[in-house]
């Protein structure tokens, strides 16, 4: 009973994480929706009579945070995509047994 106890924390726990991971990602696409379009009515504001809305200079801000917004989305929606699944756990296990041996060494 206390073991099923304590796996149900740890699956709580993990949820709890995926979910503030979620809700930042949202948080940063609604910020990335709205400043862009503030940028895209300055911009329009700004337009020479005649000029074409459509310049490369209008698109930088959206192009390099889009970018960032998809690699955002990718570790959010993918996380086993890049490092596998379990990664962190692996990693973590790894550098606890690196300073275990490290500690018994001076001992």
């Amino acid at each position: 009973m206390d073991n099923s106890r304590f796996i149900h924390k740890e699956r709580y726990k993990l949820a709890a994480k995926r979910v503030k991971r979620i809700k930042g990602f949202y948080t940063h696409a609604l910020i990335f929706i709205l400043v862009n379009l503030v940028f895209v009515f300055i911009n329009i504001e700004n337009l020479d009579e005649g000029e074409s809305y459509f310049q490369w200079r209008n698109f930088i801000t959206f192009s390099f945070w889009g970018i960032g917004l998809l690699a955002h989305a990718g570790s959010v929606f993918l996380p086993g995509l890049m490092f596998g699944k379990n990664w962190e756990d692996k990693k973590i296990k790894e550098l606890m047994d690196e300073d275990s041996n490290e500690t018994t060494r001076y001992e």
